[in-house]
Protein backbone atom coordinates (compact mmCIF):
# COMPACT_ATOMS: atom_id res chain seq x y z
CA UNK A 1 0.00 0.00 0.00
CA UNK A 2 1.53 3.38 -0.99
CA UNK A 3 1.16 6.46 1.13
CA UNK A 4 0.98 8.90 -1.53
CA UNK A 5 -0.58 8.66 -4.61
CA UNK A 6 1.48 9.16 -7.42
CA UNK A 7 0.89 12.90 -9.42
CA UNK A 8 -0.35 11.65 -12.90
CA UNK A 9 0.40 14.53 -14.94
CA UNK A 10 -0.22 14.91 -19.01
CA UNK A 11 1.24 11.91 -20.70
CA UNK A 12 1.22 13.95 -24.27
CA UNK A 13 4.64 15.15 -26.32
CA UNK A 14 2.85 18.57 -26.46
CA UNK A 15 3.48 19.52 -23.34
CA UNK A 16 0.72 19.90 -19.98
CA UNK A 17 -0.64 23.59 -21.36
CA UNK A 18 -1.63 21.87 -24.65
CA UNK A 19 -3.74 19.14 -23.62
CA UNK A 20 -5.90 21.75 -22.17
CA UNK A 21 -8.75 22.68 -24.19
CA UNK A 22 -9.97 26.36 -24.58
CA UNK A 23 -13.29 27.79 -24.21
CA UNK A 24 -13.96 28.61 -27.51
CA UNK A 25 -16.39 31.93 -28.23
CA UNK A 26 -19.73 31.85 -30.19
CA UNK A 27 -17.73 33.82 -33.37
CA UNK A 28 -15.74 30.58 -33.84
CA UNK A 29 -15.90 29.20 -36.92
CA UNK A 30 -14.11 26.09 -39.22
CA UNK A 31 -11.15 26.53 -40.52
CA UNK A 32 -12.78 25.60 -43.84
CA UNK A 33 -15.30 28.69 -43.96
CA UNK A 34 -12.14 31.09 -43.29
CA UNK A 35 -11.86 33.91 -45.28
CA UNK A 36 -8.85 35.31 -46.99
CA UNK A 37 -5.08 35.68 -46.37
CA UNK A 38 -5.86 36.52 -42.66
CA UNK A 39 -4.56 35.27 -39.47
CA UNK A 40 -6.28 33.09 -36.65
CA UNK A 41 -6.07 31.68 -33.30
CA UNK A 42 -7.13 27.76 -32.79
CA UNK A 43 -9.77 27.78 -30.68
CA UNK A 44 -10.70 24.24 -30.29
CA UNK A 45 -9.92 20.97 -32.51
CA UNK A 46 -12.63 18.34 -32.54
CA UNK A 47 -12.44 14.76 -34.07
CA UNK A 48 -11.49 11.67 -32.33
CA UNK A 49 -8.30 10.72 -30.97
CA UNK A 50 -6.33 10.03 -34.29
CA UNK A 51 -7.62 13.67 -35.55
CA UNK A 52 -6.37 15.27 -32.72
CA UNK A 53 -3.11 13.89 -32.31
CA UNK A 54 -1.93 14.26 -35.81
CA UNK A 55 -3.07 18.14 -35.56
CA UNK A 56 -1.01 18.64 -32.54
CA UNK A 57 1.94 16.79 -34.48
CA UNK A 58 1.58 19.36 -36.88
CA UNK A 59 1.28 22.08 -34.38
CA UNK A 60 -2.54 22.94 -34.74
CA UNK A 61 -3.76 23.07 -31.07
CA UNK A 62 -6.49 25.23 -28.48
CA UNK A 63 -3.84 28.74 -28.25
CA UNK A 64 -1.64 28.28 -31.55
CA UNK A 65 -2.16 30.86 -34.12
CA UNK A 66 -2.10 30.19 -37.82
CA UNK A 67 -2.37 32.06 -41.01
CA UNK A 68 -4.69 31.31 -44.12
CA UNK A 69 -2.37 31.14 -47.13
CA UNK A 70 -5.06 29.97 -49.74
CA UNK A 71 -8.53 29.14 -48.74
CA UNK A 72 -10.02 25.99 -49.44
CA UNK A 73 -13.50 26.90 -50.29
CA UNK A 74 -13.99 22.84 -50.00
CA UNK A 75 -11.03 21.42 -51.06
CA UNK A 76 -7.24 21.49 -50.12
CA UNK A 77 -6.58 24.62 -47.91
CA UNK A 78 -3.03 25.94 -47.35
CA UNK A 79 -1.84 27.38 -43.63
CA UNK A 80 1.28 28.53 -42.17
CA UNK A 81 1.78 27.18 -38.96
CA UNK A 82 5.21 28.14 -37.04
CA UNK A 83 6.65 28.84 -39.84
CA UNK A 84 5.85 25.77 -41.53
CA UNK A 85 3.31 25.35 -44.66
CA UNK A 86 0.63 22.81 -44.29
CA UNK A 87 -1.92 21.26 -46.46
CA UNK A 88 -5.01 20.68 -45.07
CA UNK A 89 -8.11 18.71 -46.65
CA UNK A 90 -12.06 19.70 -45.90
CA UNK A 91 -12.25 16.86 -43.14
CA UNK A 92 -9.43 18.53 -41.19
CA UNK A 93 -10.08 21.92 -41.92
CA UNK A 94 -13.59 21.44 -40.45
CA UNK A 95 -12.57 19.84 -37.31
CA UNK A 96 -10.64 23.18 -36.17
CA UNK A 97 -12.82 26.34 -34.72
CA UNK A 98 -11.07 29.62 -35.13
CA UNK A 99 -11.31 33.16 -34.29
CA UNK A 100 -9.56 36.21 -36.73
CA UNK A 101 -6.70 37.56 -34.84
Amino acid sequence: MTRNPPKIACQCPMKELRCRQEAHPESATPLSLACGRERFKVCKVRGDRKVCARMAQLGVFPGSEIEVICPGRSKQCMVRVKGSTVSLDQQFADNILVTPL
